[in-house]
């Protein structure tokens, strides 16, 4: 009993120290100046338009990680006509963002759409440019996150199997329409939790989206690099004003997951 107690008292302790000290940090350095200090570090120009091209580039990739990775999963589990070899090879091409730190992924964009590369060229010739603006960034991010979805949804499917959607195909049901009525009310919660697990990854990418965005001041500067920027021109007040924005975001969501989660178990 000694040891659980002393156990669990270093798991609070770390998480004291990694977390709750951290958080109360950047309340107390967003504060420094006062409230005037504070709306000034959020009302700049840059700051406005660092968190709008964050909002954007959250809500892009959360809906294309949403559709892709819940029919990646779908196929991974349920097609039959992908062969157990292709079938592991695709696993290990989901999880590959997991082990390539996110600064190679934006580096390896980089090298493949940059502006001095043939398809980064025809891309530019064509008048849409990727790398240093805001297609790239969505990329960078896309990379970073895509395994998400897959990882919450995949071990759900497996789990529920899938004798419910045999049954519905056998009585005449279409694919979509299994889908919504079998398929979706199983795999919700996990759905759910994945998009918000991609929208807090999301709003905290720096290294792939630092690489791939140039981080140039109202074009191409996310929330993150901002903060990066401040904090090298020691401007810490505007910097932990950012942050602050950003992690209340990020806990409130998880919190507002988490009541919902207790709220259906209750129902």
């Amino acid at each position: 009993m000694t040891i659980r107690r002393l156990w669990i008292t270093a798991v609070y302790l770390i998480f004291t120290i990694l977390l709750i000290i951290p958080l109360i940090e950047i309340v107390r350095g967003s504060w420094a100046d006062g409230w005037g200090g504070f709306t000034q570090a959020l009302m700049r120009p840059q700051s406005l338009h660092a968190l709008g091209m964050t909002g954007i580039i959250v809500i892009v990739v959360t809906l294309i990680n949403t559709m892709f990775g819940v029919m990646l999963a779908l196929y991974l589990v349920r097609a039959q006509w992908i062969g157990p070899r292709i079938k592991r090879l695709l696993n290990s091409l989901v999880d590959l963002p997991f082990a390539v730190s996110p600064v190679i992924g934006g580096l390896m964009i980089v090298l493949l759409l940059g502006p001095s590369t043939v398809i980064g060229a025809l891309f530019e010739d064509a008048g849409f440019k990727v790398v240093y603006a805001l297609p790239g960034m969505i990329l960078a991010t896309l990379f970073v996150t895509f395994p998400i979805m897959v990882r919450e949804v995949l071990p759900v499917l497996q789990e529920i199997g899938a004798q419910q959607e045999e049954a519905a195909s056998t009585l005449g049901a279409y694919s979509w329409y299994t889908f919504w009525k079998v398929t979706w009310p199983s795999i919700r919660w996990g759905v759910i939790y994945g998009v918000v697990l991609t929208v807090a990854r999301s709003l905290g990418e720096f290294g792939a989206v630092l690489v791939v965005s140039g981080n140039i001041m109202n074009k191409t500067q996310t929330a993150t690099t901002l903060v990066y920027q401040d904090v090298e021109n020691f401007n810490v007040v505007a910097a932990n004003g950012v942050a602050l924005v950003l992690a209340v975001f990020s806990v409130g969501l998880l919190l507002l997951m988490e009541w919902a989660k207790k709220r259906k178990e209750v129902h």
